[in-house]
């Protein structure tokens, strides 16, 4: 990466073990600020295991052990002394499969403001607003905000989601694989806001699509077997591979 450039996260010698897989192996990368990463590489080679490292979901679990550094703001994540909800609330999280909470929509993007930012009234209404427009989908709700938010199609929902997560204003967005489980349409409108979104965010993206990440991506991460092959900007990755596992990926020859 040109050392001009604002990095976000970086890690180093990042090991993730799960139940005695070792699933990430000798981590070295760097993610710049307010651009769009993705992350890609063949079924079960650990992106999902890296995106969730950086929000420390991955300690959910028993099983998983981990050493190594994560670089964020310059702070090391992984270190015991951080509470890990503030690291959370840096990281906002849009999953596969949408989950919105079993409240009204309004609510949903509320939730997150009322705990963190303790506003409410005339602020809160207004908040949420922008929240859903910066989400696309206010023109589409402003006139039901008080319905459940499991009526809306699976489009919406995900939409939702991603306001209900710029709604606590973190720095990072975390998206992993946000489009597979929409429709052509739908997935279109995700795209077009994630890449809105990055003048304000650093987006971290895992996709299965290589067409997504070309459209998508300022900067790539290959992995391939838990270890990094290739990483830097997209144009010099698609265009230009230097290793032939990154070539082979991209010619297709790998899946």
């Amino acid at each position: 990466m040109d050392e001009k450039i604002e990095q976000q996260i970086e890690t180093k010698n990042l090991n993730v073990t799960i139940d005695n897989n070792h699933i990430l192996k000798n981590i070295n990368v760097k993610i710049p600020a307010k651009k769009l990463t993705a992350i890609i590489g063949p079924s079960g080679c650990g992106k999902t295991t890296l995106l969730k490292s950086f929000n420390r979901l991955l300690e959910i679990r028993d099983d998983v052990k981990i050493n190594g550094k994560i670089i964020v703001d310059n702070i090391n994540i992984l270190s015991p002394k951080l509470n890990v909800p503030d690291i959370r609330k840096k990281m906002g999280l849009l999953s596969q499969k949408p989950y919105p909470l079993p409240m009204s929509i309004y609510e949903n993007v509320a939730y997150g403001l009322k705990i963190h930012h303790r506003i409410s009234g005339k602020k809160l209404d207004e908040t949420v607003e922008n929240c859903l427009r910066e989400a696309g989908i206010w023109g589409e709700v402003k006139d039901r905000l008080h319905d459940p938010a499991s009526k809306l199609s699976v489009g919406q929902q995900q939409r939702l989601c991603l306001a209900r997560a710029i709604a606590v204003q973190p720095e990072v967005l975390l998206c992993d694989e946000p489009t597979s489980a929409l429709d052509p349409i739908a997935a279109q409108q995700i795209e077009k806001l994630l890449d809105k979104l990055k003048k304000d965010f650093t987006v971290v993206l895992v996709t299965h699509t290589l067409r997504q990440a070309k459209r998508l991506a300022d900067y790539v991460i290959f992995l391939y077997f838990g270890y990094v092959i290739e990483q830097g900007p997209a144009n010099q990755v698609f265009d230009d591979p230097k290793q032939p596992e990154t070539k082979a990926y991209i010619k297709g020859d790998i899946s």
